[in-house]
């Protein structure tokens, strides 16, 4: 006869298989969802545009953020990660990012929103190269499941342009 250690030791192993199936099931099943997410950022008022000091620039932006993001809940998303960036070139990179504003959601029901809000982090640009510059405002999400492999994506919203002055 086997052991009481042999006999644990045999429905652990069988157990902790069945738990890796059954996440791996999980996380196959959210490939299945198709996502169609939605969301609006305007400008409302650009608060100040300015050279500081040390020749950078600062800005502060007022913006309405109407987002649906719904779709992105399945029975497997823990939460939602979400955030606005502001995005542009300069001569010396190709690519600029500078986050503005940004939000976790717990759940499904809070998914919808609409918020009013001046940007929570500061928008500094190294240089003076930002006068008259065309930016595209990008909402980023990134999905939390609670098993599986964490995916992220993006809305890209164009056509903003900063002043040519500083305010």
């Amino acid at each position: 006869m086997h052991s009481f250690w042999l006999r644990a030791n045999a429905i652990l192993t069988f157990s902790i298989t069945i738990l890796a199936f059954m996440c791996a099931m999980a996380s196959v099943s959210d490939c299945f969802n198709s996502a169609s997410p939605s969301a609006q950022i305007q400008i409302t008022n650009i608060n100040w545009f300015q050279k500081q000091r040390n020749g950078n620039e600062e800005v502060s932006l007022t913006m309405n953020i109407t987002a649906d993001l719904q779709s992105l809940f399945t029975w497997n998303t823990k939460q939602v990660f979400v955030f606005v960036a502001a995005e542009y070139r300069t001569p010396k990179n190709a690519v600029n990012q500078v986050s503005l504003w940004d939000a976790i959601i717990p759940a499904k029901e809070q998914a919808k929103f609409r918020v009013q809000t001046v940007n929570k982090y500061r928008f500094i640009n190294q240089g003076s190269n930002l006068r008259g510059k065309d930016l595209n405002l990008t909402l980023h999400w990134h999905v939390m499941p609670k098993a599986g492999m964490m995916f992220a994506d993006k809305l890209v919203i164009p056509g903003y342009r900063l002043p040519k002055e500083y305010r």
